[in-house]
């Protein structure tokens, strides 16, 4: 089911005389119940002031956001709080605030003018803590608490809200890796299991591959937005297109970025496995090409899986052995200097 829903939708900055400043233009996008989508694009294409337009916090200068077909930026602040919520950047400077108070927040919307807590909200508020796995946090001063713990109650701050909709501007910004693939797994399985509607900003492509439902990636040249599933938008060629710079390009085999650079010399590695896989890597990026049996080699590295020493390289008629890829490395880098 279709939650919120963009059409011919311009952002950017209102200036002096009428003149405004254009980031985006006639942008029509669809987000999903239980769908987690990931906004990408290079810095300055504008990530942060869509994000900000579809929550109702910038006015767009032309088109519409709706939230189940009701008008984004006429709703008031009570009934957008229950539609979206967002959880942005910055760290929160909350002072003496403890986890659970800071969760509590997301029920203003939905009390009365006294700011009452009932049963009910509670349960929520319980329900929210539990669902991030923040029971044994929640108790503690936000300030006690790393980055990784903080934005899981932000986000169980969000959740307390019942919004529809979820809106997280770069939520892994200042966590190291295994908390951001936590993070983004958390997302993908709160969207499912709540039937929210998730849209996170990020500059992790690798991590927004192999987590999104689908993407949209805002083009370099303010023309659009690309959307769709992240495996199409490999094949078809829109990741490179969107972020091919001079030197680096998209790898469509392996799905990940690749240096492009003049190739030192050729080499040719035998051998098959996992300590084969990782030798192809290290040549690769020590700046050599890898060729096939057929084809002239500078070197030639024998790969055996099981028995050390695992590398043998070749040379000129000479044999070395080698008992890690590092001192393999360096005596490649010996040869050819």
């Amino acid at each position: 089911m279709s939650v919120l829903v963009t059409e011919q939708l311009s952002i950017g900055y209102p200036g002096r005389h009428g003149q405004s400043r254009v980031v985006m233009r006639d942008l029509n996008l669809v987000l999903k119940a239980g769908e987690l989508v990931c906004l990408l694009g290079p810095n300055g294409t504008g990530k942060s002031t869509l994000m900000r337009t579809l929550a109702g916090i910038q006015k767009p200068l032309s088109g519409t956001v709706t939230y189940c077909g009701e008008d984004v930026h006429r709703l008031s602040a009570k009934a957008l709080a229950k539609a979206i919520s967002i959880v942005l950047t910055e760290r929160v400077n909350v002072g003496l605030m403890s986890g659970y108070a800071l969760v509590a927040l997301g029920r203003y919307p939905h009390t009365d003018r006294a700011g009452q807590i009932t049963p009910h909200d509670r349960d929520v508020i319980r329900w929210a803590v539990e669902s991030v796995g923040g029971s044994l946090i929640a108790p503690r001063l936000i300030s006690e608490l790393s980055d990784g713990e903080r934005q899981r109650l932000m986000i169980a701050r969000a959740l307390a809200q019942e919004a529809g909709v979820i809106l997280l501007d770069e939520p892994t910004a200042y966590l190291d890796l295994p908390r951001r693939v936590e993070m983004m797994r958390l997302l993908k399985r709160l969207a499912r299991s709540t039937q929210r509607a998730v849209l996170v900003s990020t500059h992790d492509l690798d991590l927004a591959l192999r987590t999104a439902d689908s993407l949209w990636l805002m083009r370099p040249d303010g023309a659009g937005i690309f959307n769709g599933a992240p495996e199409d938008m490999a094949l078809d060629g829109r990741l490179n297109d969107v972020f091919q710079t001079d030197g680096v390009t998209f790898d469509e085999a392996v799905g990940s970025f690749r240096i492009i650079e003049a190739f030192r010399g050729e080499i040719r590695i035998v051998g098959d496995g996992l300590r084969a896989t990782w030798t192809r890597r290290a040549i690769e990026r020590t700046g050599f090409k890898i060729v096939s049996d057929n084809q002239p080699a500078t070197f030639s590295i024998d790969v055996d899986q099981d028995d050390a020493p695992y590398w043998k390289l070749t040379h000129d008629g000479t044999h070395a052995s080698f008992d890690s890829i590092y001192a393999l490395i360096v005596a490649v880098n010996a040869l050819y200097d």
